[in-house]
């Protein structure tokens, strides 16, 4: 999960909240929080206390959002 999300197909599969199950495409990213695109229309999304499903080269990963809140360009030194 070092890579770039943004432009990525993601999917909220769990959460405390109901209104953030969704699916789309991941527009924005900040240390806490996807911006996702469903629908025409851009919802953000927090990471904690959210697990997400993204498709990368045709397969499903599942990560929760706490294990990845970084900001982008820190991921890559920080998750191994």
């Amino acid at each position: 999960m070092r890579r770039e999300f943004i432009g990525t197909e993601i999917e909220v599969v769990a959460s405390g909240h109901q209104g953030y199950l969704m699916k789309g495409t991941v527009v924005d990213e900040t240390k806490n929080t996807f911006t996702i695109c469903s629908g025409g229309k851009e919802r953000m999304v927090p990471k904690p206390g959210n697990e997400f499903q993204f498709t990368y080269v045709g397969k499903q990963i599942r990560i929760k959002g706490s294990e990845i809140q970084h900001r982008p360009e820190d991921r890559v030194k920080k998750i191994r």
